[in-house]
C-alpha cells in the first residue's frame, strides 16, 4: 500500500504524491510550495481533495492516494490507489475533448464543460495501483 505518509510530497520526477486513504480523521496540508505554486490537500479515508493556487484540481469520493501526478499542457497523468472504488473528478480546460485512460486502456473520450471539470470511475477494490491517463483528444 503505497499512501503518501506526509500527506503531500514532490517527487525528484518534478511530480507530485498526496492523499491517505487510511486516514480515519481528516487532515490537511497548506501552502505547499512546488513548481511556484501553491498547493493545498486535504484527505481521510471518506475524501481527498487537491486544490492549486486556489483553484480545484483533484478530488476522489472516497479518499485515494495518489501517486505520481504531473500536470502537461494535454492533461494529467498519475497512479491512484484506493480500498474501494471511487468517482474522480479533475479540473481541466474547459469544454475540452479528452480521452481516458485507467490501466493502459482506453474508457471512451469526454468533454468537460465550463468549469473545466471531467469525472471518471476507477475500480480500486483489490487492484493495487491503479495508472490514469487523461490527454486531449
Amino acid at each position: 500500500m503505497a499512501v503518501v505518509k506526509e500527506l503531500l510530497r514532490s517527487e525528484n520526477s518534478g511530480a507530485i504524491s498526496f492523499g491517505n486513504h487510511k486516514l480515519a480523521h481528516k487532515e490537511k496540508v497548506e501552502d505547499f510550495k512546488h513548481a511556484g505554486d501553491l498547493l493545498k490537500v486535504k484527505t481521510y479515508k471518506d475524501i481527498t481533495k487537491l486544490e492549486k493556487n486556489g483553484m480545484f484540481l483533484y478530488e476522489s469520493v472516497p479518499g485515494t492516494s495518489v501517486l505520481d501526478f504531473v500536470e502537461r499542457e494535454d492533461g494529467v497523468e498519475f497512479v491512484v490507489e484506493g480500498d474501494e472504488d471511487a468517482q474522480i473528478t479533475i479540473g481541466l480546460n474547459d469544454d475540452t475533448q479528452y480521452e481516458v485512460f485507467v490501466n493502459g486502456k482506453s474508457v471512451g473520450t469526454m468533454t468537460t464543460g465550463l468549469g473545466g471539470k471531467l469525472s471518471l470511475s476507477v475500480e480500486l477494490e483489490a487492484a493495487g495501483e491503479v495508472p490514469v491517463k487523461v490527454q486531449k483528444a
